[in-house]
């Protein structure tokens, strides 16, 4: 799709990659509902403010009412409470589950009605690396978004008569707050992944492989598994 006039729905637009995405869609001519859970720290200009809680359905609704000039939704929303799936919190694990899956779900199908009326368009998934490799320290993290991989191939093929396309985001360690323990050589900038991303969406690449981890464990998923160690 033309990002010139498409009009956007960034979740978590506030900071991170989803502010990145917000300056670039502004920057190639497209009119950015900049959402978030507050609204009012969103500081950045030739954008609305949006409010949309990706955990609350009815803010997720009334968002869609509010944006209903939209043809593109990127699901950029996402925690990561280093929960694992034995020993963590469950209340941890459900809400990673919540933010990651159910999210980006609520906002499909309540966006997905309102980009078929404005003449079809796109939806982007922001996933990560940890989509194919699951760690035990990331447990939690990484089956959410293995589920919301799962989502978006399900999705592209149900929407796909509507007009819409769903491309899926995948990234290792980026330069953001999420990652900020992890040393800098080892990080993407945001800014880079922000451009891959909405050249994969102009393009119509179902999936956008945005650094040489995201490449590398994509290719890696025809290996066989290996034993547990002990």
């Amino acid at each position: 799709m033309e990002l010139k006039n498409a009009v956007a729905v960034v979740t978590g637009a506030n900071r991170g990659l989803g502010r990145q995405l917000a300056v670039q869609l502004v920057e190639q001519g497209a009119k950015v509902y900049a959402a978030a859970r507050r609204p009012e720290s969103i500081d950045l200009p030739g954008v609305t403010p949006l409010h949309l809680d990706v955990t609350d359905e009815q803010s997720i609704r009334e968002a869609a009412v509010t944006a209903s000039d939209a043809t593109l939704l990127i699901n950029n929303a996402g925690i990561s409470t280093g929960a694992t799936l034995i020993g963590g919190d469950l209340d941890e694990v459900r809400r990673e589950m919540e933010t990651n899956f159910f999210g980006p779900l609520a906002a499909t199908r309540a966006f997905a009605p309102v980009i078929e009326g404005n003449g079809g368009g796109a939806v982007l998934n922001v996933l990560s690396a940890l989509s194919w490799f699951h760690p035990a320290g990331l447990g939690s993290y990484a089956a959410s978004k293995a589920a919301a991989w799962a989502l978006s191939d399900a999705t592209r093929e149900e929407l796909a008569p509507r007009g819409i396309t769903v491309s899926a985001l995948h990234v290792g360690y980026m330069d953001t707050d999420m990652a900020a323990g992890v040393p800098a050589d080892q990080k993407v900038a945001a800014a880079d992944v922000a451009a891959q991303a909405l050249h994969g969406i102009e393009t119509g690449l179902p999936e956008i492989l945005a650094d040489e981890t995201s490449r590398y464990v994509k290719q890696s998923l025809s290996a066989a598994p290996q034993p547990n160690a002990g």
